[in-house]
């Protein structure tokens, strides 16, 4: 057995890596061996998440708005002139946006949500594959939700977009199957954030209620999940959806 930790000389870039579940990935990624660039919006979050994860392994940034291909591909070019490679993909960054019923749901949120949580991942992915498929080697991590299986109410923009992550890493799968790069996303209930403070307790208490391990989340057990879908331990699985629900999901 090597007694190497899992990711050792791969170079992982986490979206949305500069705070909450993609901290953690960025986190644990880093403490199984991984390089990580870590690709946030804020440039206040990126320079203060690279201050504390670097005591850990080498960690770069780049500031990059995943709904501007321009931008992405700006952010792909740091990446690359900074560790020489790409090995690994996790697309984190997403909003939840306002909750309304979708018809009191003005267009420009409902476009702003599907563009970040969507078409963001499609950009990603159309950058970094090509680079993936050079190294004959990769591993893709889409973060999607719950809400993607079951439909939230008053949540449709958020809803229908992670519906789409999914699809997507179904379709993204299957065109990658035979050249060593898998695709797989994980399906999210509540993980427990500085988010929850923002909510009624009456709200908090009725999520909580469709969790049959009454309980939320945490953020390392997603980025437990997410470490192990970036491994070469996970060989022969993509295009598949792996439930972190609490047993909330029925399917």
């Amino acid at each position: 057995m090597s007694t190497q930790p899992p990711l050792s000389n791969r170079v992982a870039i986490i979206t949305g890596g500069a705070r909450g579940i993609g901290y953690a990935i960025s986190e644990r990624l880093l403490q199984s061996g991984a390089s990580v660039c870590l690709w946030d919006v804020d440039p206040d979050a990126l320079d203060g998440a690279k201050v504390t994860l670097s005591s850990i392994g080498p960690v770069a940034t780049a500031q990059v708005d995943v709904t501007d291909e321009n931008s992405v591909e700006a952010a792909t070019q740091t990446t690359l002139a900074a560790f020489g490679k790409i090995d690994l993909l996790v697309n984190n960054a997403g909003i939840a946006g306002s909750n309304a019923k979708l018809w009191e749901m003005t267009p420009a949120d409902w476009r702003r949500v599907v563009d970040i949580n969507l078409n963001g991942p499609f950009l990603t992915c159309r950058a970094i594959v090509p680079h993936l498929l050079k190294n004959g080697y990769g591993r893709i991590v889409n973060i999607a939700s719950i809400a993607g299986k079951e439909g939230n109410p008053n949540a449709s923009h958020y809803s229908a977009s992670k519906a789409g992550v999914i699809a997507l890493t179904k379709s993204l799968g299957k065109e990658l199957a035979t050249s060593n790069i898998l695709v797989n996303c994980i399906t999210p209930a509540v993980i427990e954030t500085d988010i929850l403070k923002q909510l009624t307790p009456e709200h908090v208490q009725y999520m909580l209620s469709k969790i049959p391990m009454n309980r939320f989340g945490q953020k390392h057990e997603a980025a437990a999940l997410v470490a192990w879908l970036c491994s070469e331990d996970c060989s022969f699985t993509t295009g598949a959806v792996f439930d972190l629900s609490g047993g909330r999901a029925t399917y």
